[in-house]
């Protein structure tokens, strides 16, 4: 089994003909003010691809057999057209799943979404309780996100998502977490704070203690069962055994990001002109950027592993999410920042931490940080749902 895994492990690091795990964000508006945000959301960029333009896209998708998106922004449901392009991704053979701060998920929406067997939903919570929750996505937003869940649960929606971003403050909660999957009948999935976006500002603070990344480790390898992670905690493989998920950085091999003007970003983690690919309104479309980007062929081809190469963990963590090594101001080929053997640590102690890299974009309604919702428009409901896929986790 294990030689059948590093195989594809390695067909993956090679790239393939189309993204397995495809991120679009569809706006960069957003009601909430999240200090952590990835892409440093709020307001809408007037760039945004039109509704024929998007449309085109999932028409080129279709043509690569992407078999779905997973959609994101901002708060994407704020967009005027959003269930639109979600009728039309799925009549395309498109799946969706969308992230959503619950905002819109009324119980008329939920009955829809429910009697759907197209539909992928994921509720972002990142505190099992309102006093850890909103202080970092903001007043109410606590309440927001389990109302959401209950019009879910009570339409009969079963196995929807809910997002945990894992921080300092919430990693003494994975239990209650967990029972709070377990009382609407959802799935738990668990991500990692990057020091992306607004993320950046905010890490020092909000990741993980060493002590608490092994804490986290040994829940998962204990009480994990059924918990999505993705790829995102690869790095703690380092502590032993491997955790479900893939155990590479799939940026730009499996992985990429659309935003909101049709950039192409090798990862959703990555949002800088460093990792910027090219965009979608250029000749040949996506297609073009996936097969020729000269970045992405930069990521597909071997890689030397740097000073991880000598680590007796390396063959399990693969050096870490490029990702946090770039904002946190540490080589690519380096160690990952929240390296279990602590070379991370110690490398960082070398840098000068106010010289790091920003992302490239900043949609945040002001450059203070804030936690306060602040009022968007509401769109449209749906009128069919989205297809949703084993991997999305």
């Amino acid at each position: 089994m294990s030689t059948a895994v590093d195989s594809l492990v390695d067909q993956f690091a090679l790239g393939l003909d189309a993204p397995i795990c495809l991120t679009w964000e569809l706006t960069y508006a957003c009601n909430l003010s999240c200090v952590h945000c990835l892409s440093s959301s709020g307001r809408r960029d007037p760039g945004e691809l039109t509704t024929a333009e998007c449309k085109a896209v999932i028409d080129e998708l279709e043509r690569m057999q992407v078999f779905y998106v997973n959609i994101g922004g901002g708060e994407p449901t704020v967009r005027p057209d959003f269930w639109e392009l979600v009728d039309y991704a799925t009549a395309h053979h498109v799946g969706v799943k969308f992230s959503t701060n619950g905002v819109k998920i009324t119980p008329e929406i939920a009955c829809r979404l429910a009697a759907s067997d197209y539909v992928d939903v994921q509720i972002s919570l990142d505190g099992a309780s309102a006093d850890v929750n909103d202080a970092v996505r903001g007043q109410g937003s606590y309440d927001v996100a389990i109302r959401a869940m209950r019009n879910l649960a009570d339409a009969g929606f079963r196995g929807f998502k809910i997002s945990v971003v894992c921080t300092r403050q919430n990693i003494g909660q994975l239990d209650e977490f967990r029972a709070i999957a377990d009382r609407y009948d959802a799935q738990l999935r668990l991500t990692r704070l990057r020091p992306s976006g607004r993320g950046a500002d905010v890490w020092d603070e909000l990741h993980p203690t060493a002590a608490q990344q092994r804490e986290l480790y040994d829940w998962l390898l204990g009480h994990g069962e059924n918990v999505l992670t993705g790829d995102s905690f690869f790095h703690l493989a380092g502590y032993g055994d491997p955790l479900p998920g893939l155990n590479l950085c799939g940026a730009g091999r499996v992985v990429c990001l659309i935003d909101p003007v049709g950039d192409v970003y090798a990862c959703p983690f990555a949002i800088h002109d460093a990792f910027l690919a090219g965009n979608v309104r250029s000749p040949g479309g996506f297609q073009q950027v996936w097969h020729h980007s000269e970045l992405f062929n930069e990521l597909r081809s071997p890689q030397t592993g740097g000073a991880c190469r000598s680590c007796s963990a390396y063959d399990a963590c693969r050096g870490g999410c490029m990702a946090a090594k770039f904002f946190t101001g540490l080589p690519l080929d380096g160690p990952d920042p929240e390296c279990v053997k602590g070379h991370g640590a110690s490398a960082l102690q070398l840098v000068d931490r106010a010289a790091t890299p920003k992302s490239s974009l900043d949609h945040s309604h002001r450059t203070a940080r804030r936690a306060e919702p602040v009022p968007v428009s509401i769109g449209r409901r749906p009128d069919r749902a989205c297809d949703a896929s084993p991997l999305a986790g």
